[in-house]
């Protein structure tokens, strides 16, 4: 499955999703009670069964949830870049009050073949509809939730945002990770011949090419350092399937297929190193005007240390014996063991392995 695939498969199943609880939630808070209500101001029936509102609630939420999908996608992946933010904001809310008008005049000729009653649904039926504005205002106000909960789960990264709404990092809290520091290959010259702007580009395309890739291996990121990204994992997705492994190799070989755009643009193709190390940490949250998810622990000193081996040892890849242990299928790929290596700053030696696939 393709990454672009994966993206809109999550953007779409958590649309829907969060769309129809939206509105069958609004048409709850809007409709429960109102025949109780009316009783006490008119005898005159409704006219149309009050599960049928709620009915109409999840098949609004459902249409909306796969427009919303389909627009946020095509934005993301075609228009943000060439778009600022502002003329992306008001570009997107203009579609989704032609959304909000159509989707709404269908479901009132719905509900008039029920009802068997005229409602005002002809041509500009929306200019005075205190019903659609209010339906307007709260798409709105549920567009903007959904909106800060997709940006904090890009900042924090998946999961994070919803571990730090509930403070769970509040206290440092140990937990056992993989963690892969992820570095640029000579990238002191690379900065030197293209100059800091164009190399600029250069790392943030580098780093698009990962982010394409890390869903499909389950991985997160901790954090970018420059031209370094620290790549994390609980030790139940790292592991299974030997992700922590493969997302490496998937990384490379996204940028190989990249080939021709980063020669012709920059006239270097990317090549990164790797260093894999994994055990306990303490996760913490940081900081009181700029919050941040902190890891302290010797696993990132000893991942770090790992990774700035690749050179002395010309491999791309490294991890400590204590994450070789864990890989499973080992014949998939070649092992070459570097030693028992006394680690810069470090007190207790490490056995670390080259691995290739």
């Amino acid at each position: 499955m393709s990454s672009r695939l994966r993206s809109f498969l999550q953007l779409f199943f958590s649309s829907v999703i969060y769309w129809l609880v939206a509105f069958a939630l609004f048409f709850a808070i809007r409709y429960n009670g109102i025949i109780q209500e009316l009783a006490i101001y008119t005898d005159e029936d409704l006219g149309i069964p009050i599960t049928s509102f709620y009915n109409y609630g999840i098949i609004l939420g459902l249409l909306l949830g796969v427009c919303y999908a389909i627009i946020e996608f095509l934005f993301d992946e075609f228009l943000s870049k060439k778009l600022i933010l502002g003329v992306g904001l008001v570009s997107k809310s203009l579609i989704y009050l032609i959304l909000i008008i159509v989707v709404l005049s269908l479901l009132s000729f719905k509900i008039e073949e029920q009802i068997d009653i005229d409602l005002p649904n002809e041509r500009g039926w929306w200019h005075t509809n205190a019903f659609f504005w209010t339906t307007v205002v709260y798409f709105v106000t549920a567009s903007i939730v959904f909106s800060l909960i997709r940006i904090a789960n890009d900042k924090f990264g998946r999961g994070m945002f919803l571990n730090t709404l509930l403070g769970k990092y509040r206290k440092p809290r140990e937990e056992e990770r993989i963690l892969m520091f992820l570095d640029l290959k000579d990238s002191t010259k690379i900065a030197e011949k293209l100059g800091h702007i164009k190399y600029s580009r250069f790392i943030q395309d580098c780093f698009k090419d990962l982010n394409r890739v890390l869903s499909r291996y389950d991985a997160e990121v901790y954090q970018y350092v420059g031209d370094e990204a620290v790549v994390t994992w609980a030790t139940n997705k790292g592991f299974k399937k030997n992700n922590c492994i493969r997302l490496f190799f998937g990384f490379t070989e996204q940028l190989k297929k990249r080939h021709h755009y980063y020669t012709s643009n920059f006239g270097f193709e990317p090549i990164f190193k790797a260093g894999i190390h994994f055990g306990k940490l303490m996760i913490a949250e940081v900081g009181t005007l700029k919050k941040e998810i902190a890891y302290h622990g010797d696993v990132i000193n000893t991942a770090s240390r790992i990774q700035s081996l690749c050179n002395t040892y010309n491999a791309s890849l490294l991890v400590s014996e204590t994450t070789l242990k864990n890989i499973k299928f080992k014949e998939q790929f070649t092992i070459d063991s570097m030693g028992v290596l006394k680690l810069k700053g470090k007190e207790k030696s490490v056995e670390v392995f080259g691995v290739s696939n």
